[in-house]
């Protein structure tokens, strides 16, 4: 299934299967004003990466595969810890420190919705790093039609 982010505009698709399909680290389906939509594979023994945004919630369901969640107010306290399988969403409230390990032994399919808006429409990450080398060359902003907090503070990661 082929996915385009049309950015604001209404749109609709399969996510079950767009989401399954996708083999892509990062695949960003959909950007809007307020939120954004994206796709994600992780592979045997990989994850999402530890990270915190600092000023974006996120929701992430998974739709094949099985990981860990690990959520905490400090990288070195994640206390929050679940097992999660297909079906399952993880919560991540904005300033928290999280990562969702794959500890199956097949490619964790999910899709998370930020809000706000969290990376550049339409962005497709092969693999982490990339997405790493997008982030750090500034290559991955937001589109300037999303509403931003006025004090953004940066991201930070593990």
């Amino acid at each position: 299934m082929k996915i385009a982010d049309i950015g604001p505009r209404p749109d609709s698709f399969d996510l079950e299967t767009a989401t399954t399909e996708n083999r892509n680290y990062r695949t960003v389906a959909w950007s809007g004003r307020y939120l954004q939509v994206t796709l994600m594979s992780i592979p045997v023994g990989g994850s999402i990466g530890l990270e915190m945004h600092a000023e974006t919630d996120q929701f992430l369901r998974l739709d094949a595969g099985r990981g860990k969640a690990r959520i905490g107010p400090a990288k070195d306290r994640l206390e929050f810890e679940r097992d999660v399988s297909d079906g399952w969403c993880v919560l991540v409230p904005a300033g928290m420190w999280h990562d969702v390990i794959n500890t199956g032994d097949e490619p964790m399919r999910l899709y998370a919705i930020y809000a706000p808006v969290h990376h550049a429409a339409g962005k497709v990450h092969e693999d982490a790093a990339a997405a790493q080398e997008d982030e750090e060359s500034g290559n991955d902003e937001p589109p300037e039609w999303s509403v931003q907090p006025s004090d953004s503070a940066p991201d930070r990661h593990g």
